[in-house]
């Protein structure tokens, strides 16, 4: 292994990402810039957009070094930053890097592990408190439905869901996952769409409609969903894993169901709350301290593993916040 390793795009995916498309190689080093060590990288469903040069954040082209969010331990000082701090930005899968001192922002030493300022209290949990406090805004009783409700925004949206006195039903797609949202996270039903009929599963679950919808998945689950909406019903479009390793987009649900329900259908964009990180930050830490609020982490040791580790996340084979360890 080289000196300074990093992970690059050997090739763009054909559907679901393989370990192949990816290479281990030698990383360049810019000239400026603080000097920093990985620590975690963040792994999420929106790279697999970005590798097929569909998503916001802009492409990920063959032969480039991928890149996340990232963890990373500041190795020499520079004004705002001494050796040994830990901070967070967007940042190449590679053992070292220089990073513009602007974009690197502190990670509090309260946050332990570092890890969950990638997770729960970083942007997944940032996601997930913005829809559910800017958008669905649950009143008590009334009924929200998630998709990918074990996965780190589903799940967070779930338990606040539950923390503000609605009814809260889960879609997942394993029994571990099944029994993790309903013992840990105590959620009032849970639906495993791989084994049951999910328009059936839906008219059991949700007999009075669907108050609130939070979708990170996208195709044939949200077009259920919607056809279960009750009247004055909020949605929240986070996510599309259903189509993300396809080459086209899906058929999206009939507009007549929106206008049937009288429906607020609001797409959802993480970069448009920056605002509300430090309340978010401070609303979970006090449900977690308080042992009201579970989440989990998926860990995989070392720069090596990040390829599999990903390609893992893209079959749906994870279960919680998908990180690599690198150091």
């Amino acid at each position: 292994m080289s000196a300074n390793p990093c992970i690059r795009l050997k090739r763009r995916p054909q559907g679901v990402p393989a370990v192949e498309d990816f290479s281990l190689s030698e990383a360049d080093m810019p000239d400026s810039g603080v000097l920093c060590r990985s620590l975690y990288l963040s792994l999420d469903p929106y790279l697999r957009g970005r590798l097929s040069g569909r998503h916001l954040s802009g492409p990920i082209m063959p032969g480039d070094v991928m890149s996340s969010e990232a963890v990373l331990e500041v190795l020499e000082e520079s004004e705002r930053f001494k050796p040994g701090d830990t901070v967070r930005a967007q940042a190449p899968w590679q053992a070292e890097m220089r990073i513009p001192e602007a974009s690197l922002t502190l990670v509090p030493v309260s946050i332990q592990p570092p890890s969950l300022a990638l997770g729960v209290l970083g942007m997944p949990g940032l996601t997930a408190y913005a829809g559910v406090e800017r958008y669905l805004k649950p009143q008590v009783g009334e009924t929200l439905l998630v998709s990918a409700a074990a996965g780190p925004v589903g799940s967070t949206v779930a338990q606040l869901g539950k923390l503000a006195g609605a009814r809260v039903v889960g879609l997942a797609g394993s029994e571990e996952k099944c029994g993790w949202l309903r013992g840990a996270c105590q959620l009032d039903a849970v639906i495993n769409y791989k084994h049951e009929q999910l328009r059936e599963a839906l008219e059991r679950t949700c007999p009075q409609g669907i108050n609130m919808y939070f979708d990170n998945v996208g195709g044939s689950v949200l077009a259920a969903a919607m056809e279960r909406l009750a009247l004055g019903a909020r949605v929240v479009l986070c996510g599309l894993m259903a189509q993300y390793n396809e080459d086209s987009a899906l058929a999206g649900p009939n507009p007549g169901l929106i206008i049937r329900a009288r429906a607020c259908v609001q797409g959802l964009v993480v970069y448009d709350h920056e605002d509300l990180r430090d309340k978010m930050r401070a609303s979970l830490m006090d449900a977690i301290q308080e042992g009201c609020f579970q989440y989990r982490e998926e860990l995989s040791d070392g720069l090596e593993s990040a390829p599999e580790a990903f390609c893992r996340l893209m079959r749906g084979e994870n279960f919680g916040k998908t990180l690599v360890r690198v150091r």
